[in-house]
């Protein structure tokens, strides 16, 4: 097969799609020579489409064929440039690792859908730009949504949960959503994370989107702490943008801004150890389309507490101690228990959650993938 894997949101640098990405690539170019050496697979041409970067930096072995497609996403470029990159190699599938697929393209493609955050988070505090503006590109959004959701051959989702809200939105077969569980990094060498100054902390690693509901959490810490001799922080792991700025005015409305620790980003080679450090993991998000953070922190050594939806007690199964996400109070709870639980208890929630999680593979999930490019041959 001659397979197209657009690869421009590639690395953890894209964060979330592009942690997808890079591991779906990786993995293939494994699986690919494992076939090949043991003689029991076809062949397959793999063109995959590249930013400047990553094409200047990327190796790959000889029958994969690096393409140059700088174009932004969302752009004119990607829509009228893109299509005519994609004709040129005649491919026999294409696979969209994200929602965007170019309007002119009326190929043969497989489209990855990670979550309907968009479909539910809605209003001006979901976005930086001017509202009318928001308006617009949200119409965009739902159009292309659609028609890539209606144009594909096969939809990747990664959860059972995300699969039926898509068929609640959209009239589809449940033949054509198939679902591909993600895994969890094997994070290369590790260092130290220098947790100096912040005391006892519960952490949190993730952006800070209105729906990750970290006012809720920034709340409860402060009734949590209040009257407490000894201050426990809060240390947050996310890029520094307009959303995590307003934590800080979020945490003054609650006069606790001294224990809302902003850290930016956390290097992959120090998070293990910010999780480990930490005295909970603590995950207050409402919509998720997977919740890798959670897994993380499992394969760290900490103890997580979650949200109590649907996605998250999918994935997370009974490894996780979960609180009500609308109620402060629950929350609260749960960081009195994570605070008084035993040395005891403690490890042995970890080992069984340890045990857990080997369930997710990125390897796996890049077979599963293979065989749906496989299987949209005669569709």
């Amino acid at each position: 097969m001659r397979i197209v894997i657009d690869a421009r949101l590639y690395g953890t640098k894209h964060t979330g799609n592009g942690r997808y990405t890079m591991n779906l690539v990786e993995n293939l170019v494994e699986i690919d020579k494992q076939s090949l050496a043991s003689k029991t697979g076809k062949k397959n041409k793999y063109f995959i489409l590249l930013r400047k970067e990553d094409y200047d930096e990327l190796k790959f072995p000889a029958n994969w064929t690096k393409v140059l497609a700088d174009f932004r996403h969302y752009t004119f470029s990607e829509q009228f440039r893109l299509p005519f990159i994609l004709y040129k190699l005649k491919p026999d599938i294409v696979h969209f690792p994200h929602f965007n697929v170019p309007i002119l393209y009326i190929g043969k493609y497989i489209v990855t859908i990670h979550d309907l955050i968009m479909h539910k988070s809605r209003g001006g505090e979901a976005t930086t730009r001017p509202f009318p503006i928001y308006q617009i590109w949200r119409l965009g959004y739902y159009i292309s949504f659609a028609m890539a959701v209606y144009g594909s051959k096969k939809i990747i989702v990664p959860t059972n949960t995300v699969k039926k809200d898509l068929m609640g939105y959209y009239k589809i077969s449940d033949l054509k959503v198939v679902v591909t569980y993600e895994g969890i990094d094997e994070r290369g060498q590790q260092i130290d994370f220098n947790s100096k100054g912040l005391g006892k902390y519960f952490s949190y690693v993730g952006n800070a989107y209105p729906h990750k509901n970290l006012e809720r959490l920034i709340n409860a810490l402060a009734v949590f702490n209040k009257g407490r001799k000894e201050k426990v922080n809060l240390a947050i792991s996310s890029a520094r943008n307009v959303f995590t700025q307003r934590l800080l005015d979020i945490a003054k409305k609650y006069d606790i801004e001294k224990n809302v620790k902003l850290l930016g980003y956390v290097p992959d080679n120090q998070l293990l150890s910010f999780y480990n450090k930490s005295i909970a993991f603590f995950y207050p998000t409402l919509i998720e389309g997977f919740g890798l953070p959670g897994l993380e922190a499992m394969r760290a050594g900490t103890l997580v507490y979650s949200s109590d939806i649907p996605v998250l007690k999918e994935i997370y199964d009974g490894s996780v101690s979960y609180f009500d996400p609308f109620e402060v109070g629950s929350m609260v709870d749960s960081m009195e228990r994570a605070l008084k639980i035993n040395s005891k208890e403690r490890e042995s929630i970890i080992k069984r959650a340890k045990e857990y999680i080997s369930k997710y593979s990125w390897k796996k999930m890049a077979r599963e993938t293979l065989e749906v490019y496989n299987s949209t041959n005669g569709i």
